[in-house]
């Protein structure tokens, strides 16, 4: 796995009234209108460390709106291990009933929620993934390329030296069997964008913060491209 510096001082100071500026334009002008159509395939959508369903319902109405059967995963606020289990257990339990209802799942994940994605897509495989989209998700690189280490330990009660942790890690850091796109910022202050993709992954990079990257309707319109394309 790539050693990689966390994002500088500076970027990390910002993302707080640059996070706010975001959620402020999701309020004022609502999601985007204009996307290709969707084909009505399932679309699970997973959160980034402490968020919820709830930060991920513009995404969902904005997926439904173009056609797809976009759906949040349902668990509660992402705590890691804590809430899916050290093995991501409740995460593959919630996809495999969903393929087993509608047919193999896009995965579209947020930072930690891209990480558990990829995870899944290895341990199911194309019977019940069909593509990941992963948004400011640092699988590429470890943990301390990230300004929130400490918090996802506090958060998850996981040690990121744990050799169990590095493991799952280096699990979900190889190539995907599935079709794989990864959106990322170079602006990122929380997590290193270099860390956010690899070669094998279709990499779209994008301007903005890590808070809220998930609201911009850039990143929207970039979700919705590569459903198309997947």
């Amino acid at each position: 796995m790539t050693s990689l510096p966390p994002p500088s001082r500076l970027l990390w100071a910002a993302e707080l009234p640059r996070g706010a500026y975001t959620l402020g334009a999701l309020l004022l002008r609502g999601t985007p209108r204009e996307g290709p159509p969707g084909d009505g395939r399932p679309v699970l959508l997973i959160p980034g460390l402490v968020i919820g369903d709830r930060a991920l319902r513009p995404m969902r109405a904005y997926l439904r709106r173009l056609g797809y059967a976009a759906e949040t995963w349902g668990l509660g606020p992402n705590l890691g291990a804590r809430t899916v289990g050290p093995q991501n257990e409740r995460l593959h339990a919630r996809i495999e009933a969903i393929a087993a209802e509608a047919g193999p799942v896009t995965l579209i994940g947020v930072s930690l929620g891209g990480m558990m994605a990829r995870l899944a897509a290895h341990r199911l495989g194309p019977g019940k993934i069909r593509q990941v989209i992963t948004i400011a998700s640092p699988y590429a690189a470890g943990p301390r390329a990230t300004n929130v280490w400490r918090a996802f330990q506090l958060f998850t009660g996981e040690r990121i030296d744990d050799p169990g942790l590095a493991a799952r890690l280096a699990e979900l850091a190889r190539p995907l069997p599935v079709p794989a796109s990864a959106i990322w910022s170079a602006g990122d202050g929380l997590v290193q964008g270099l860390a956010c993709h690899d070669p094998q992954a279709r990499a779209i990079k994008l301007r903005g913060s890590h808070l809220g990257m998930h609201f911009r309707g850039s990143v929207l319109r970039a979700v919705a491209a590569e459903l198309a394309n997947g």
